[in-house]
């Protein structure tokens, strides 16, 4: 049973200094990146900002569009309403955040940046973009190429992988 880590397994008498099998499958190997990317964003929005996780993630998704209702912006998050409304809340006594009824529902809440709030999208952009660039300039133009093509044929056969999960209920 000694397979490569492509397949994710090792032999089973492996012994503790081996690191454990599902740790060197991509899927992992993917969420320990992006978990990286996350930590690391979060603490550079929270020094420019003074933002949360929860509310750059609000911010960012509101950025220089129209205004959204608070249903539409929750699942632009992957949240329910509930669970960004503090968050709401919060950017809206700072200033950050404007609500107001839609004209053609007066039952539903729009929400959009103010002049601040847009000041504070733009650093999250900035830093965006900086990070971004600084994690690909260790990859030449071609590799880069490759890394894209890859990710999206991954992305869909994850996304087929997903949805399979869902019909098998």
């Amino acid at each position: 049973m000694n397979q490569t880590p492509r397949d994710g397994w090792t032999t089973p008498e492996a012994d503790e200094s081996e690191p454990a099998p599902i740790t060197v499958m991509l899927s992992s190997r993917l969420m320990v990146l992006a978990n990286l990317l996350k930590r690391g964003a979060i603490l550079r929005y929270k020094r420019l900002t003074g933002l949360s996780s929860v509310e750059f993630g609000l911010v960012a998704s509101l950025g220089r569009r129209p205004p959204m209702s608070v249903a539409r912006l929750a699942e632009a998050v992957g949240q329910d309403k509930g669970q960004i409304s503090r968050a709401l809340a919060n950017l809206v006594s700072r200033k950050l955040i404007a609500k107001s009824a839609n004209p053609k529902d007066s039952r539903e809440v729009l929400v959009s940046l103010t002049a601040t709030g847009l000041a504070a999208h733009d650093a999250i952009v900035e830093g965006a973009q900086e990070r971004n660039r600084r994690l690909l300039e260790q990859l030449s133009e071609a590799e880069f190429d490759a890394l894209l093509r890859q990710i999206d044929q991954l992305s869909a056969v994850a996304a087929e992988m997903l949805e399979a999960e869902k019909n098998s209920r």
